[in-house]
């Protein structure tokens, strides 16, 4: 309340209060103390009166003279303040009375001594009279003094004395006011001259704070105030001083602001045609991936076409080892082109992903197993592992999911010289709160290669960076793939990182959140499988866990083993009883298992009703194929695919009859097919390819030809080129759309065939009109799929797989296979019976050459011969030679044992492969 309170209100209140209290507590103690007096006073008086009466009335009251007593009584109202007066006597009996009735209660007691009693508006004393008051009085009776003659009564009236003290204080109170107003007054007056210097100095502030710097006070005549004055105008003089000094300065900064500005204005002129310079190059830049990627995928595309279409010419063993060469270095350029175009597009921002259903499992499994042959080439083993509360059907995009762990597996596989290459698979966060669920994957890839330091760490994810950079470094590529799969994994929400120790390995793993899809029927167990036993053998304790998790899944009751030998035992001895074992899967190596001990080993158990699976690398299949009864159904690379080893598995339970597949049944005529394409080299690959496998083609080199194609003659399937000049291929089918349209006929199917590296492409291509698309440079494999995808009529003369993997049915290969020739020269018999002549005619050299180089102890010698040899036999009808050279290759190559043994037995094969040629000459 006192912060409220002005310079003036506290003077007032400094003034007014302290006086006022004093003047109050003053004035009502004299004012008390006066009324005190004059009360007692009217007591006082009070008790003489009675005392003067009492001598008075003994005589009267001793004679009885009531006259007397009554004359006595009204003289004595004559008294100041005497209201009433009686006189009783001895028994208090009433004499006489003057005045009013007395309005007091009579005072208590029957004492000798002078009694009264008080209230508000009289006091009553009672006075015994006694004998001796008779003798004051000149009437003297001997023996009577202490008589009692009677009581005076007597009651004084206090008007007189309220009415003294009423006066007085009303007195004391004109006063104390008067003293008030005076004090005041003169506190007015003095917070007047306080106040009204304020009053200059608050106006002189207030012109100070609103600029008005040449503002000056005057004495304000007090020595104090004259000095707080003088201080303000000194301030007043600084700020004014300050003022213009800055005023100046603002004035020079406004002069320097106004040029800057105008170089702003400038610059930022300069900046928008940068930017607008910047937009350009962008888009530019855009183009130029587009067109860069058409360009020299197009060109790629001739090469490796019309290379594969050369290995199917006649050719000596040294021409096609040059275009082996060729053919795989043409492969390792698209792979460096396809990661320098990726990273483009993810600078660029141009990088779009697909949101569509996959399985987990199968995305791994087929990443392993595309990159199993170069793992197995080294004795890696590749192990899958999908924890069982790991969903597997989700919604991403597993093309660029494949292209990540393919960059992670393909790294552990280069920097990994023996042991382990384990991809795991793992849950580690659930969300159901939305509608489809999403879950927090954790994969991870674990090897035992060289591992990596922390500065390698460091460096780990920046392009064009690699973990070993020595001129003696080993492993080749970009160093683009982690960088790529680190922006692919960020662009899909996750993270990537790496734990590793130098010389112990390395675990490189990728964490995502992905939504849930529908679950897939196939993942369920199958009915067929379920009850089975299945006696597992694998000697490789984590790919021996993977394989159980497998077959587990498929519903099977598994029984593991380390040796062929007990597991063998188990099922002897489990024949013909309630547990007998109806399965086995063998995962099998030539070092650990020779194909001749595995052949009794099958024969065997099968002799006991157990079917066999053998499991073996990749680069052995072609040793395994005698040791199987049928390679085709019996016999899988490793890593096992689920779905496949299921597949397998059930038709060895429930074997399926002999039946036609679906291509040849729709077979019943040539698809008739228009290509477009503007590069000569290109058209003629895709004609060249297509004709060989059976169809009718017809090639064109614009949109508008195409059209006019379309408009005359009926085909099953368009294979479109995108980037023509002139018409390019979407406004080619936005065309042929229309007049479909018009025609009212049915949409014929048009695939794009398109080499252009931008995310979007597909959806651009789609939306014109066209329904599927091939990316450059195509296969046959690829060009066949899709002509019985959109067709439904399958192409004849598909290209088969060489070697053993077409394997035959029967156990024992032959020598000489003119079929297999014939088939191996594209059907041109003189080009296969060429061949065959250029073979033998080379073939005692060669063998003489592997004699020589084994008395030597020349590995490398042996290696080059026998591969040499080998190629050679890759284009003749001859599986016994060429299974041969395949395991004496393999087994040198990794320095085993029964290296020469196989040699051996390649010796064995030329020796006899020459006698059947002789004999059949």
């Amino acid at each position: 309340m006192l912060k409220n309170l002005g310079i003036k209100g506290r003077v007032l209140l400094l003034t007014l209060l302290p006086v006022t209290l004093m003047a109050m507590v003053l004035g009502g103690y004299f004012t008390w103390l006066q009324q005190s007096e004059l009360q007692s006073q009217l007591l006082q008086r009070g008790e003489m009166i009675a005392e003067q009466l009492a001598p008075l009335v003994a005589p009267a009251m001793g004679r009885h003279d009531i006259p007397l007593l009554t004359r006595i009584a009204n003289e004595s109202l004559e008294q100041q303040d005497v209201r009433s007066v009686a006189f009783l006597d001895a028994n208090h009996e009433l004499l006489v009375h003057a005045g009013p009735t007395m309005i007091n209660q009579p005072p208590l007691g029957s004492g000798t001594q002078l009694q009264q009693r008080s209230d508000n508006d009289a006091t009553r004393y009672l006075l015994p009279v006694f004998g001796r008051h008779r003798n004051l009085a000149g009437d003297v009776i001997p023996n009577e003094a202490h008589r009692l003659l009677g009581w005076v009564e007597l009651e004084l009236s206090h008007n007189n004395m309220l009415l003294r003290g009423y006066r007085s204080l009303f007195a004391s109170l004109l006063l104390i006011a008067g003293g008030l107003v005076f004090t005041t007054l003169l506190a007015l007056r003095m917070s007047r001259t306080i106040n009204a210097p304020l009053d200059q100095i608050k106006h002189a502030v207030s012109q100070l704070k609103d600029g008005q710097l040449q503002t000056r006070l005057p004495p304000l005549g007090s020595h104090e105030l004259d000095e707080l004055a003088s201080g303000i105008n000194r301030m007043a003089e600084t700020l004014q001083n300050a003022q213009e000094e800055l005023q100046n300065s603002v004035d020079q900064a406004t002069e320097d602001v106004r040029q800057n500005l105008e170089t702003i204005e400038i610059q930022n002129l300069e900046l928008d045609l940068a930017r607008k310079e910047a937009l350009e190059a962008s888009r530019i830049k855009s183009e130029f991936l587009a067109n860069m990627s058409h360009e020299i995928r197009t060109p790629l595309n001739g090469i490796l076409g019309f290379t594969h279409l050369l290995q199917k010419s006649e050719l000596t063993p040294r021409q096609f080892d040059y275009l082996n060469t060729i053919e795989k270095s043409a492969d390792s350029l698209l792979g460096i082109i396809n990661e320098i175009l990726d990273f483009s597009k993810i600078e660029a921002g141009k990088l779009v992903l697909d949101s569509i259903p996959f399985n987990l499992r199968d995305l791994l499994q087929d990443t392993l197993t595309i990159l199993a042959p170069s793992a197995h080439e080294k004795n890696l083993e590749l192990v899958s592992l999908v924890y069982r509360d790991t969903p597997l059907s989700l919604i991403g995009d597993p093309l660029r999911l494949k292209q990540i762990l393919t960059n992670l597996v393909n790294n552990a596989i280069k920097f990994t010289r023996e042991g382990t290459i384990a991809v795991r698979a793992m849950l580690e966060d659930e969300d159901d709160n939305t509608t489809d669920g999403c879950v927090q994957l954790r994969i991870s890839v674990q090897d035992t290669g060289i591992g990596l330091t922390s500065q390698d760490v460091r460096a780990l994810f920046q392009a064009f960076s690699q973990a070993d950079n020595s001129l003696s470094r080993q492993p080749g590529g970009t160093g683009l793939g982690l960088v790529i799969s680190k922006r692919l994994v960020e662009q899909m929400g996750g993270e990537i990182g790496v734990e590793s120790t130098p010389g112990e390995g390395s675990v490189f793993w990728i964490s995502v959140k992905l939504p849930k899809a529908r679950d897939d029927a196939e993942d369920l167990p199958g009915a067929v499988l379920s009850g089975h036993r299945v006696a597992l053998l694998e000697k490789h304790d984590l790919a021996r866990q993977a394989l159980q998790h497998q077959l587990e899944d498929c519903g099977l009751d598994v029984t593991p083993f380390t040796t062929l030998e007990k597991l063998t035992n188990c099922v002897t001895g489990a024949h013909q009883t309630p547990l007998a074992i109806d399965l086995a899967v063998l995962g099998v190596t030539a070092n650990d298992m020779p194909p001749e001990r595995l052949n009794q080993h099958i024969w065997d158990l099968e002799h006991m009703g157990c079917k066999v699976l053998v499991l073996c690398p990749t680069t052995e299949q072609a040793l395994f194929n005698t040791s199987v009864p049928n390679p085709h159904s019996q016999l899988q690379s490793k890593p096992a695919c689920t779905r496949k080893l299921r597949r397998a598995l059930a038709d060895l339970i429930n074997p399926r009859q002999t039946r036609t597949e679906p291509g040849e049944l729709l077979a019943s005529r040539a698809p008739r097919i228009l290509c477009v394409d503007d590069n000569p080299a290109n058209l003629l690959l895709v004609q060249t390819l297509l004709e060989d496998m059976g169809s009718r083609v017809t090639a064109v080199d614009s949109g508008y030809a195409a059209i006019e194609a379309v408009k005359t003659e009926a085909f099953d399937l368009v294979l479109m080129d995108v980037q023509m000049p002139g018409m390019d291929g979407r406004e080619t089918t936005e065309v042929l759309r229309q007049w479909e349209s018009g025609q009212h006929n049915a949409p014929l199917p048009i695939v794009a065939l398109t080499a252009h590296a931008m995310a979007n492409e597909k959806r651009a291509l789609l939306q014109s009109g066209m329904d599927d698309y091939l990316t450059k440079p195509i296969s046959e494999r690829q060009l066949a799929q899709v002509v019985l995808k959109w067709t439904g009529l399958a192409l004849r003369n598909q290209v088969q797989e060489s070697g053993y993997e077409a394997a035959r049915p029967n156990a024992k290969l032959p020598i000489l296979d003119h079929e297999e020739g014939l088939r191996l020269a594209a059907g041109k018999a003189d080009l296969a019976v060429d061949m065959l002549a250029m073979l033998l005619a080379s073939l005692e050299a060669d063998r003489e050459a592997i004699l020589q180089a084994r008395k030597e102890q020349d590995n490398n010698a042996l290696i080059e011969r026998v591969h040499r040899l080998h190629g050679a036999t890759r284009y003749c009808g001859v599986p016994q030679l060429r299974a041969a050279c395949q395991r004496s290759e393999t087994l040198l190559k990794q320095e085993s044992p029964h290296a020469y043994a196989a040699l051996n037995e390649l010796d064995e094969a030329i020796i006899r492969l020459v006698k059947e040629a002789r004999s059949t000459a």
